[in-house]
């Protein structure tokens, strides 16, 4: 199956989020390279990057679902296509 990579960009508001983003990221473990966090004190915000090397449609779904929690926010950005 063909893979993209991709950056996810996750800006956590709320802190109850932390569990479950966690849980989602468990479930696609299998296709992250990296990820990074940054808490941001000053604006009550924490920054989350992963890196991902997966089928567009586990990238999208992943997304999406993190997208829709309560106080997060997730963008895509993709590598060229080969």
């Amino acid at each position: 199956m063909e893979t993209r990579v991709a950056v996810i960009a996750i800006i956590v508001r709320e802190q109850n989020a932390a569990e479950q983003i966690n849980a989602l990221l468990h479930e696609a473990g299998e296709y992250i390279i990296g990820r990074m966090g940054i808490p941001y004190r000053a604006k009550g915000v924490n920054i989350i990057s992963v890196t991902i090397d997966a089928p567009l449609n586990v990238i999208n779904s992943l997304a999406g679902r993190i997208g829709r929690l309560h106080g997060v926010e997730a963008k895509t950005v993709y590598a060229p296509a080969d």
